[in-house]
């Protein structure tokens, strides 16, 4: 089983909302900064957004700025992306995963682990 598990997608309709979550073993969130990335068909990898672990700064794709949200919850070893006001250029398989702690070019940093990938569909 990958240590990384995420749960939350589905199919919404423009302007809907979703939350994703990632359950984490114990400790890795006093290592590591947490990240989402998303893939959609046909294009690369990208991140979405990430959490620090040094400071608990957080840091978003400019086009998803405003409309979602890190958040994560040690007691309950989980990090979430809240995601609002979801259009179709959202839809793709998206991932949680392991970054620098502080989350330093999170986008291309190197992964230790990531989770198994969960879809978002937006379609009316």
């Amino acid at each position: 089983q990958a240590p990384l598990v995420e749960s939350g997608g589905g199919l919404v309709q423009p302007g809907g909302s979703l939350r994703l979550s990632c359950v984490v073993p114990g400790d890795f969130l006093d290592y590591y900064g947490m990240a989402w990335f998303r893939q959609a068909p046909g294009k690369e990898r990208e991140g979405v957004s990430c959490s620090s672990s040094r400071d608990g700064s957080t840091y978003y794709l400019d086009s998803v700025k405003g409309r979602f949200t890190i958040s994560r919850d040690n007691a309950k070893s989980t990090v979430y992306l809240q995601m609002n006001n979801l259009k179709p250029e959202d839809t793709a398989v998206y991932y949680c995963a392991t970054v620098d702690y502080d989350c330093t070019n999170y986008g291309s940093s190197e992964v230790d682990y990531w989770g198994q990938g969960t879809q978002v569909t937006v379609s009316s």
